[in-house]
């Protein structure tokens, strides 16, 4: 009776189940990895109808960025070919009108400007920086360049890798005892290397830069004054001719550009903004800065072979390892970083940007550059 019963419950099942049943069984003996997933509309809408590649895998790279889960938070990625868009997506609360914080990026937004100035004859990059307290007689300070500054090799002292978190020099230029003349308190720091000898990242020597590009712009005038003077240079040397339209920056008590870290646009003026250093300062034809200006920007320094001028650099080897992407992709690419994640990536040699946008602890960086790495191994090289 048992078997009997047994037999009826076999010829009942549904047709449905057995080819579940048949395909389960098919997948388990077939070769190599089991299918990936279908994406979802959000994910294949996000990339253009022929970004150049498999359509697909670059919306499957892109997606990852957003749903892998050991990567932080991402709220915008753009990817640009020859600088047309073929991907765009955000996260939920964010578009295409979000205007993100740069963060450091906003280093070389300040670069570009200092260049200009530099192209105009305004100031010098091998002369002493134009700072009067620097100059006075015995001041070890008077040696110290906009080179320098520029590639963070001031040799100025602003504290050290150990120090507690409330004595971190841009904290305490940002927040504490620096936050009403924030370039005042950059200048006031004593040397602690020869200057040119020593590479120390740091927001400060960007403040330095700041507060000479406003002085040269409005020397003798009020706090308002200043921002006004700064603003309006901002908007007619860079962000109208190349057509940034968010761009943006914070300024502080005094009037002094925070250069370093507070310029804001949308991503894809962001992106804009990597395209433009990818052509190497052309817009249309026009040269806005000078091409060897973003080309030294994009070379290495003295002090470090991962760095140049505001940008990190790809370089593979040696003792210091590249801040991009460690051995993935082409040495010739570089990179503007933000402090919590943001990204510029840019690839001249396959003609391509990324834009990335949102808040990424440390310990989780390496995983969001592989992930970043994925999407540049996608394109051929030129």
């Amino acid at each position: 009776m048992s078997f009997h019963s047994s037999s009826n419950r076999r010829e009942k099942r549904s047709p449905a189940l057995l080819l579940a049943l048949a395909t389960a069984l098919a997948a388990c003996s077939q070769d190599g990895p089991p299918p990936e997933p279908p994406l979802s509309d959000e994910a294949m809408a996000a990339v253009v109808v022929d970004p150049g590649i498999s359509r697909e895998r670059l919306a499957r790279q892109v997606d990852e960025l957003f749903t892998s889960p050991d990567i932080g938070e991402t709220q915008a990625v753009l990817v640009l070919r020859e600088g047309e868009i073929v991907a765009e997506r955000y996260a939920e609360g964010f578009d295409e009108q979000t205007i993100f914080p740069g963060w450091s990026l906003s280093k070389n937004v300040t670069a570009v400007l200092i260049g200009m100035m530099v192209a105009d004859g305004r100031l010098a990059l091998d002369d002493p920086a134009p700072i009067t307290a620097w100059q006075r007689t015995g001041d070890p300070r008077g040696g110290v360049t906009l080179r320098h500054l520029l590639q963070m090799r001031s040799g100025l002292r602003y504290g050290q890798p150990n120090d507690p978190i409330y004595a971190d020099p841009t904290d305490r230029m940002v927040l504490l005892e620096g936050r009403d003349d924030m370039g005042a308190w950059a200048i006031a720091q004593p040397l602690e290397d020869e200057p040119g000898s020593t590479f120390r990242y740091s927001d400060p020597s960007i403040m330095i830069l700041s507060a000479i590009a406003t002085d040269l712009l409005e020397p003798d005038g009020s706090a308002d004054a200043r921002q006004q003077s700064m603003a309006e240079f901002v908007d007619a040397r860079l962000a109208v001719p190349l057509g940034m339209e968010t761009l943006v920056g914070e300024y502080d008590a005094s009037g002094t550009l925070i250069g370093g870290s507070q310029f804001w646009a949308s991503a894809r003026d962001w992106a804009i903004f990597a395209d433009f250093l990818r052509k190497k300062g052309s817009v249309q034809g026009a040269q806005i800065v000078p091409r060897r200006w973003v080309e030294f920007m994009a070379s290495p320094s003295p002090a470090s072979e991962s760095y140049g001028a505001t940008l990190w650099l790809n370089h593979h080897g040696g003792e210091e390892p590249s801040a991009i992407f460690r051995d993935a992709g082409a040495e010739t690419i570089f990179a503007g970083i933000g402090r919590f994640g943001q990204y510029m990536i840019v690839s001249p040699d396959q003609r391509l940007v990324l834009v990335r946008l949102g808040v990424t602890e440390q310990p989780q960086r390496a995983r969001l550059a592989e992930e970043m790495a994925d999407i540049f191994a996608l394109y051929p090289g030129r």
